[in-house]
Protein backbone atom coordinates (compact mmCIF):
# COMPACT_ATOMS: atom_id res chain seq x y z
CA UNK A 1 0.00 0.00 0.00
CA UNK A 2 1.30 3.45 -0.90
CA UNK A 3 2.22 5.94 1.77
CA UNK A 4 -0.88 7.99 2.75
CA UNK A 5 -1.02 11.50 1.33
CA UNK A 6 -0.89 14.30 3.91
CA UNK A 7 -1.29 16.95 1.17
CA UNK A 8 0.82 19.86 2.37
CA UNK A 9 0.20 19.11 6.06
CA UNK A 10 3.44 17.15 6.33
CA UNK A 11 5.45 19.81 4.54
CA UNK A 12 4.01 23.06 5.81
CA UNK A 13 4.54 24.15 9.37
CA UNK A 14 1.68 25.82 11.16
CA UNK A 15 3.57 29.08 10.81
CA UNK A 16 3.66 28.75 7.05
CA UNK A 17 -0.04 27.86 6.99
CA UNK A 18 -0.83 31.07 8.85
CA UNK A 19 1.26 32.97 6.31
CA UNK A 20 -0.60 31.29 3.48
CA UNK A 21 -3.91 32.24 5.04
CA UNK A 22 -2.71 35.83 5.32
CA UNK A 23 -1.80 35.85 1.67
CA UNK A 24 -5.25 34.52 0.87
CA UNK A 25 -6.84 37.45 2.69
CA UNK A 26 -4.90 39.83 0.50
CA UNK A 27 -6.37 38.27 -2.64
CA UNK A 28 -9.63 39.69 -4.04
CA UNK A 29 -12.72 37.63 -3.28
CA UNK A 30 -15.08 36.67 -6.09
CA UNK A 31 -18.41 36.75 -4.28
CA UNK A 32 -21.95 36.09 -5.40
CA UNK A 33 -23.15 39.65 -4.90
CA UNK A 34 -20.32 40.87 -7.12
CA UNK A 35 -21.21 38.62 -10.06
CA UNK A 36 -24.92 37.95 -9.60
CA UNK A 37 -26.69 35.67 -7.21
CA UNK A 38 -26.28 31.88 -7.21
CA UNK A 39 -29.35 30.28 -8.86
CA UNK A 40 -31.07 33.65 -9.08
CA UNK A 41 -30.67 34.32 -5.37
CA UNK A 42 -32.88 31.51 -4.07
CA UNK A 43 -31.87 29.89 -0.73
CA UNK A 44 -28.90 27.56 -0.92
CA UNK A 45 -29.49 24.18 0.73
CA UNK A 46 -26.45 22.87 2.62
CA UNK A 47 -27.34 19.19 2.93
CA UNK A 48 -25.63 17.43 5.85
CA UNK A 49 -25.19 13.66 5.70
CA UNK A 50 -25.48 13.09 9.45
CA UNK A 51 -27.98 13.98 12.23
CA UNK A 52 -28.10 17.24 14.20
CA UNK A 53 -25.50 17.50 16.95
CA UNK A 54 -22.72 15.56 15.22
CA UNK A 55 -19.42 16.91 13.96
CA UNK A 56 -20.60 17.45 10.37
CA UNK A 57 -23.74 19.23 11.58
CA UNK A 58 -21.73 21.50 13.88
CA UNK A 59 -19.46 22.43 10.98
CA UNK A 60 -22.46 23.16 8.75
CA UNK A 61 -24.22 25.35 11.31
CA UNK A 62 -21.02 27.25 12.06
CA UNK A 63 -20.26 27.79 8.38
CA UNK A 64 -23.76 28.58 7.05
CA UNK A 65 -24.15 32.15 8.37
CA UNK A 66 -20.66 33.03 7.14
CA UNK A 67 -21.46 31.68 3.67
CA UNK A 68 -24.74 33.59 3.74
CA UNK A 69 -22.89 36.83 4.49
CA UNK A 70 -20.29 36.19 1.79
CA UNK A 71 -22.80 35.25 -0.91
CA UNK A 72 -25.53 37.73 0.02
CA UNK A 73 -28.29 35.12 -0.05
CA UNK A 74 -29.81 32.62 2.42
CA UNK A 75 -27.99 29.37 3.26
CA UNK A 76 -30.17 26.76 4.96
CA UNK A 77 -28.80 23.64 6.73
CA UNK A 78 -30.78 20.50 5.90
CA UNK A 79 -30.01 17.19 7.64
CA UNK A 80 -30.58 14.04 5.56
CA UNK A 81 -29.06 11.33 7.74
CA UNK A 82 -29.03 7.65 6.93
CA UNK A 83 -27.18 4.82 5.16
CA UNK A 84 -23.73 6.11 6.17
CA UNK A 85 -24.24 9.33 4.25
CA UNK A 86 -25.70 7.75 1.11
CA UNK A 87 -29.13 9.41 1.42
CA UNK A 88 -27.70 12.92 1.49
CA UNK A 89 -25.12 12.22 -1.21
CA UNK A 90 -27.72 10.66 -3.49
CA UNK A 91 -30.03 13.64 -3.01
CA UNK A 92 -27.31 16.12 -3.99
CA UNK A 93 -26.08 13.99 -6.88
CA UNK A 94 -29.58 14.17 -8.41
CA UNK A 95 -30.01 17.91 -7.80
CA UNK A 96 -29.81 20.62 -10.45
CA UNK A 97 -26.18 21.74 -10.87
CA UNK A 98 -26.82 25.44 -10.32
CA UNK A 99 -25.10 25.83 -6.95
CA UNK A 100 -28.30 25.88 -4.90
CA UNK A 101 -27.83 22.37 -3.46
CA UNK A 102 -24.54 21.47 -1.75
CA UNK A 103 -23.40 18.45 0.24
CA UNK A 104 -21.49 18.75 3.51
CA UNK A 105 -20.27 15.24 4.25
CA UNK A 106 -17.70 13.43 6.36
CA UNK A 107 -14.69 11.26 5.55
CA UNK A 108 -17.09 8.34 5.05
CA UNK A 109 -17.68 9.86 1.60
CA UNK A 110 -14.31 8.39 0.52
CA UNK A 111 -14.85 5.08 2.33
CA UNK A 112 -18.35 4.20 1.12
CA UNK A 113 -17.42 3.21 -2.47
CA UNK A 114 -15.29 0.35 -1.11
CA UNK A 115 -17.71 -0.67 1.66
CA UNK A 116 -20.92 -0.59 -0.39
CA UNK A 117 -20.71 -2.21 -3.84
CA UNK A 118 -23.95 -0.63 -5.08
CA UNK A 119 -24.15 3.07 -4.24
CA UNK A 120 -27.01 5.13 -5.72
CA UNK A 121 -24.41 7.37 -7.40
CA UNK A 122 -20.88 7.22 -8.82
CA UNK A 123 -18.62 8.97 -6.33
CA UNK A 124 -16.00 9.70 -9.00
CA UNK A 125 -18.34 11.35 -11.52
CA UNK A 126 -21.50 12.55 -9.75
CA UNK A 127 -20.00 15.48 -7.84
CA UNK A 128 -17.96 18.66 -8.19
CA UNK A 129 -15.59 18.93 -5.19
CA UNK A 130 -15.52 22.47 -3.83
CA UNK A 131 -13.52 22.29 -0.62
CA UNK A 132 -12.25 20.29 2.30
CA UNK A 133 -13.11 22.39 5.32
CA UNK A 134 -10.93 20.88 8.02
CA UNK A 135 -9.06 17.76 9.08
CA UNK A 136 -9.38 16.11 12.49
CA UNK A 137 -6.97 13.51 13.88
CA UNK A 138 -7.96 10.64 16.11
CA UNK A 139 -6.00 9.60 19.16
CA UNK A 140 -5.15 6.07 20.23
CA UNK A 141 -6.25 5.82 23.86
CA UNK A 142 -6.19 3.00 26.36
CA UNK A 143 -7.71 2.04 29.67
CA UNK A 144 -5.69 3.86 32.38
CA UNK A 145 -4.62 0.57 33.97
CA UNK A 146 -3.54 -1.07 30.70
CA UNK A 147 0.03 -2.38 30.89
CA UNK A 148 1.22 -0.62 27.73
CA UNK A 149 2.77 2.79 28.33
CA UNK A 150 3.58 3.52 24.69
CA UNK A 151 2.75 2.46 21.15
CA UNK A 152 5.93 0.37 21.13
CA UNK A 153 4.55 -1.49 24.16
CA UNK A 154 1.27 -2.09 22.32
CA UNK A 155 3.17 -3.53 19.34
CA UNK A 156 5.27 -5.76 21.60
CA UNK A 157 2.21 -7.06 23.44
CA UNK A 158 0.19 -7.55 20.25
CA UNK A 159 2.96 -9.59 18.66
CA UNK A 160 2.78 -11.95 21.61
CA UNK A 161 -1.03 -12.06 21.72
CA UNK A 162 -3.65 -10.07 19.72
CA UNK A 163 -5.15 -7.17 21.68
CA UNK A 164 -8.80 -6.11 21.54
CA UNK A 165 -9.74 -2.65 20.30
CA UNK A 166 -13.16 -1.05 20.28
CA UNK A 167 -14.85 0.89 17.49
CA UNK A 168 -18.18 2.55 16.79
CA UNK A 169 -19.06 -0.18 14.30
CA UNK A 170 -17.93 -2.21 11.30
CA UNK A 171 -16.43 0.02 8.62
CA UNK A 172 -16.28 3.04 10.96
CA UNK A 173 -13.36 5.46 11.10
CA UNK A 174 -12.12 3.75 14.28
CA UNK A 175 -12.32 0.33 12.65
CA UNK A 176 -10.31 1.54 9.66
CA UNK A 177 -7.77 3.25 11.93
CA UNK A 178 -7.20 -0.06 13.70
CA UNK A 179 -6.93 -1.97 10.42
CA UNK A 180 -4.32 0.46 9.10
CA UNK A 181 -2.45 0.20 12.41
CA UNK A 182 -2.33 -3.59 12.06
CA UNK A 183 -1.00 -3.22 8.54
CA UNK A 184 1.62 -0.56 9.28
CA UNK A 185 2.78 -2.02 12.63
CA UNK A 186 2.71 -5.63 11.45
CA UNK A 187 0.56 -6.87 14.34
CA UNK A 188 -2.81 -8.52 14.89
CA UNK A 189 -5.61 -6.80 16.80
CA UNK A 190 -9.10 -8.07 17.55
CA UNK A 191 -11.84 -5.70 16.42
CA UNK A 192 -14.74 -5.28 18.87
CA UNK A 193 -17.52 -3.26 17.17
CA UNK A 194 -20.09 -1.29 19.17
CA UNK A 195 -23.25 0.56 18.18
CA UNK A 196 -21.72 4.01 18.36
CA UNK A 197 -18.61 5.69 19.68
CA UNK A 198 -20.10 6.54 23.10
CA UNK A 199 -20.68 2.95 24.23
CA UNK A 200 -17.28 1.94 22.86
CA UNK A 201 -15.46 4.66 24.77
CA UNK A 202 -17.43 3.90 27.95
CA UNK A 203 -16.28 0.27 27.88
CA UNK A 204 -12.66 1.32 27.31
CA UNK A 205 -12.85 3.63 30.34
CA UNK A 206 -14.40 0.75 32.33
CA UNK A 207 -11.58 -1.60 31.32
CA UNK A 208 -13.73 -3.97 29.25
CA UNK A 209 -11.65 -3.33 26.10
CA UNK A 210 -8.15 -1.85 26.35
CA UNK A 211 -7.77 0.20 23.14
CA UNK A 212 -9.80 2.72 21.12
CA UNK A 213 -8.98 5.12 18.28
CA UNK A 214 -11.02 8.01 19.67
CA UNK A 215 -12.14 11.32 18.26
CA UNK A 216 -9.98 14.00 19.89
CA UNK A 217 -12.87 16.34 20.70
CA UNK A 218 -15.04 13.67 22.34
CA UNK A 219 -12.19 12.09 24.29
CA UNK A 220 -10.29 15.18 25.43
CA UNK A 221 -12.29 15.72 28.63
CA UNK A 222 -11.86 12.07 29.62
CA UNK A 223 -8.12 12.26 28.88
CA UNK A 224 -7.73 15.35 31.07
CA UNK A 225 -9.78 13.67 33.81
CA UNK A 226 -7.47 10.64 33.76
CA UNK A 227 -10.21 8.27 32.56
CA UNK A 228 -8.36 7.57 29.31
CA UNK A 229 -4.63 7.53 28.61
CA UNK A 230 -3.43 8.83 25.21
CA UNK A 231 -0.67 6.94 23.39
CA UNK A 232 -0.44 8.67 19.99
CA UNK A 233 -2.38 10.91 17.62
CA UNK A 234 -3.11 9.72 14.09
CA UNK A 235 -1.98 12.85 12.21
CA UNK A 236 1.48 13.70 10.88
CA UNK A 237 1.57 16.78 13.13
CA UNK A 238 0.84 16.81 16.84
CA UNK A 239 -2.66 17.91 17.83
CA UNK A 240 -2.98 21.45 19.23
CA UNK A 241 -5.09 20.18 22.11
CA UNK A 242 -2.67 17.33 22.94
CA UNK A 243 0.77 18.87 22.37
CA UNK A 244 2.59 16.35 24.58
CA UNK A 245 1.17 13.29 22.79
CA UNK A 246 3.41 11.95 19.99
CA UNK A 247 2.28 11.24 16.47
CA UNK A 248 2.22 7.63 15.27
CA UNK A 249 5.39 8.28 13.28
CA UNK A 250 7.11 9.65 16.38
CA UNK A 251 5.86 6.63 18.32
CA UNK A 252 7.45 4.23 15.83
CA UNK A 253 4.74 3.50 13.22
CA UNK A 254 5.96 4.97 9.93
CA UNK A 255 3.60 5.95 7.12
CA UNK A 256 0.53 6.10 9.34
CA UNK A 257 -2.02 8.87 9.00
CA UNK A 258 -5.76 8.72 9.69
CA UNK A 259 -7.82 11.90 9.45
CA UNK A 260 -11.48 12.62 9.67
CA UNK A 261 -12.53 15.52 7.45
CA UNK A 262 -15.51 17.40 6.06
CA UNK A 263 -15.84 18.09 2.33
CA UNK A 264 -18.32 20.33 0.53
CA UNK A 265 -19.43 19.09 -2.88
CA UNK A 266 -21.87 20.20 -5.56
CA UNK A 267 -23.53 18.09 -8.25
CA UNK A 268 -21.47 17.30 -11.35
CA UNK A 269 -21.75 19.80 -14.18
CA UNK A 270 -21.54 22.91 -11.99
CA UNK A 271 -20.63 25.94 -14.17
CA UNK A 272 -17.06 27.15 -13.64
CA UNK A 273 -18.10 30.67 -12.60
CA UNK A 274 -20.54 29.32 -10.00
CA UNK A 275 -17.85 27.01 -8.65
CA UNK A 276 -15.39 29.92 -8.37
CA UNK A 277 -17.95 32.01 -6.50
CA UNK A 278 -18.75 29.22 -4.05
CA UNK A 279 -15.09 28.35 -3.41
CA UNK A 280 -14.28 32.02 -2.77
CA UNK A 281 -17.15 32.26 -0.27
CA UNK A 282 -16.04 29.08 1.49
CA UNK A 283 -12.47 30.40 1.73
CA UNK A 284 -13.75 33.62 3.24
CA UNK A 285 -15.86 31.71 5.75
CA UNK A 286 -12.88 29.58 6.80
CA UNK A 287 -10.90 32.75 7.52
CA UNK A 288 -13.53 33.89 10.01
CA UNK A 289 -12.31 33.80 13.61
CA UNK A 290 -15.48 32.10 14.88
CA UNK A 291 -15.22 29.29 12.31
CA UNK A 292 -11.51 28.82 12.99
CA UNK A 293 -12.17 28.74 16.72
CA UNK A 294 -14.87 26.10 16.34
CA UNK A 295 -12.60 23.90 14.23
CA UNK A 296 -9.83 24.11 16.81
CA UNK A 297 -12.32 23.49 19.62
CA UNK A 298 -13.20 20.25 17.85
CA UNK A 299 -9.51 19.30 17.76
CA UNK A 300 -8.87 20.06 14.10
CA UNK A 301 -7.19 22.43 11.69
CA UNK A 302 -8.42 24.08 8.52
CA UNK A 303 -7.45 22.21 5.36
CA UNK A 304 -3.77 22.83 4.63
CA UNK A 305 -4.35 24.12 1.09
CA UNK A 306 -6.05 27.47 1.63
CA UNK A 307 -6.67 27.81 -2.12
CA UNK A 308 -8.69 24.54 -2.11
CA UNK A 309 -7.14 23.67 -5.49
CA UNK A 310 -6.04 20.26 -4.18
CA UNK A 311 -9.36 19.41 -2.47
CA UNK A 312 -10.44 17.06 -5.25
CA UNK A 313 -7.06 15.32 -5.32
CA UNK A 314 -7.15 14.90 -1.54
CA UNK A 315 -10.59 13.27 -1.69
CA UNK A 316 -9.51 10.95 -4.52
CA UNK A 317 -6.33 9.97 -2.63
CA UNK A 318 -8.33 9.19 0.51
CA UNK A 319 -10.72 7.06 -1.52
CA UNK A 320 -7.83 5.10 -3.07
CA UNK A 321 -6.10 4.62 0.30
CA UNK A 322 -9.15 3.24 2.09
CA UNK A 323 -10.25 1.09 -0.86
CA UNK A 324 -6.91 -0.70 -0.63
CA UNK A 325 -7.09 -1.13 3.15
CA UNK A 326 -10.69 -2.39 3.00
CA UNK A 327 -9.85 -4.90 0.28
CA UNK A 328 -6.63 -6.15 1.88
CA UNK A 329 -8.17 -6.45 5.36
CA UNK A 330 -11.47 -7.85 4.03
CA UNK A 331 -13.52 -5.26 5.90
CA UNK A 332 -17.29 -5.35 5.56
CA UNK A 333 -20.22 -3.61 7.23
CA UNK A 334 -21.69 -6.95 8.36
Amino acid sequence: MNQPHSWLGARLSRRSLVAAAGAGLAAPWTLGHAQGKIAGGKPISLVVSYPPGGGADLMARTLAPKLEAALGQPVVVENKAGASGQLAAGHVARAVADGSTLLLDASSFAVNPALFPKLPYDTATAFTPLAVLATFPNVLVCTPGFEANSVKDVIRLAKAKPINYASSGNGSAQHLAGALFEQRAGVGLVHVPYRGGGPAMNDVMAGQVPLFFANVASSLGHIRAGKLRPLAVTSVLRARSLPDVPTMAEAGVAGYEVLEWNPILAPAGLPADVKATLVAAIRRALDDAEVLGRIRQLGGDVFADASQQSAGKFIAAQQAQWAKVIKERNITTG
